[in-house]
């Protein structure tokens, strides 16, 4: 039989063993981190810019915040994983990566911030009511990238001046593709070539379009902004280079992983944008007056050795205005 006494002693013996984290988790504020279009592995460099921003807030994972981490891979998927995440009440919700899960999180809760990092217009897409102050309790960073397609496609025509057919991937559940698929079209007729459109919205759908190309032999191809391309960079610059099929991309993530050229923003800024926006809301900011920030400086990086390997002479000229040219 266990006395009174003995018996609070084993509970605070229990209560000691406990998971540090556990506790300390009870005790700190909560971030819902949403991610729509990849894993954790394949993010991990987004995640770790996310973090960064966190701790320029003087916030550290694990000691003075908690992050409960979310991936969908589809948009079918954000209501039930946004609404798991107000049930476990966290005091802010992240969509580092798409307004699409930042409006399924809107949907879903009137009371927690919510901060979104997007390569869109939110003020067109309804989330926030103006870029200085977006008002309520929606805010974020923004890489505007959709005006630069036709941008991406001169400096792939400039590198390849013969390429009459260019095949352009878009991912048709992007909230800017038809967007983008008139600019594309109109700055294709401005230089003289023709564009095919590829409509790819899984990865399944990304190598069947990659099979579909050993077939039609397009000249080049144009690699538009898409979660789900950029989680799997490896894979998609292994079938370019396997099909000897000359892309640009829109992110430097796949020029570090070997691809031809990459022309838009750091993305990894973003993520840690997002992280310090979520860090000052925590301190006691009200997002309705952080304003929605605007990221302008592009990259333009080629990588010689890949285009070697395609027989390409890069011209001086765009050795000249690259921001990188890596051997």
């Amino acid at each position: 039989m266990i006395r009174r006494r003995e018996f609070i002693t084993l509970l605070g013996g229990a209560a000691a063993a406990w998971p540090f984290a556990a506790r300390a988790q009870r005790s700190m504020p909560i971030v819902g981190y949403l991610y729509l279009g990849g894993s954790r592995e394949t993010t991990a460099h987004y995640e770790a810019a996310f973090l960064q921003g966190l701790s320029d807030a003087g916030l550290l994972e694990g000691r003075t915040v908690a992050v409960e981490y979310r991936f969908a891979e589809a948009l079918a998927q954000m209501p039930d994983l946004v609404a798991d995440l107000v049930r476990r009440r966290v005091s802010v919700i992240v969509t580092p990566n798409s307004i699409a899960a930042a409006h399924a999180a809107k949907a879903a809760t009137a009371t927690i911030p919510i901060v979104f990092g997007t390569s869109g217009d939110p003020v067109e897409a309804g989330l926030v009511s103006s870029f200085n102050r977006p008002g309520g309790k929606v805010t974020g960073f923004v890489n505007m990238t959709v005006d630069t397609e036709a941008k991406r496609l001169g400096l792939l025509r400039e590198l390849l001046p013969r390429a009459m057919r260019i095949a352009v991937l878009v991912n048709p559940n992007r909230t800017y593709t038809e967007i983008t698929v008139k600019e594309v079209a109109a700055a294709a007729a401005s230089i003289g070539c023709e564009v095919d459109v590829v409509r790819a919205a899984t990865i399944g759908a990304v190598e069947t379009a990659f099979a579909t190309f050993t077939q039609t032999r397009p000249d080049a191809l144009l690699v538009t902004p898409s979660p789900i391309y950029e989680s799997r960079r490896v894979q998609m610059v292994t079938l370019a280079t396997i099909n000897r099929l000359p892309a640009m991309y829109a992110y430097r993530g796949f020029t570090d992983v070997g691809g031809l050229m990459s022309y838009g923003p750091r993305v990894t800024e973003q993520y840690r944008q997002v992280g310090l926006y979520a860090g000052r809301i925590l301190k006691g900011e009200n997002p309705g007056d952080l304003q929605s920030g605007r990221k302008s400086k592009l990259e333009f990086i080629i990588i010689l050795q890949t285009a070697r390997a395609f027989g390409i002479a890069v011209p001086p000229t765009l050795l000249a205005i690259a921001d990188e040219v890596i051997e």
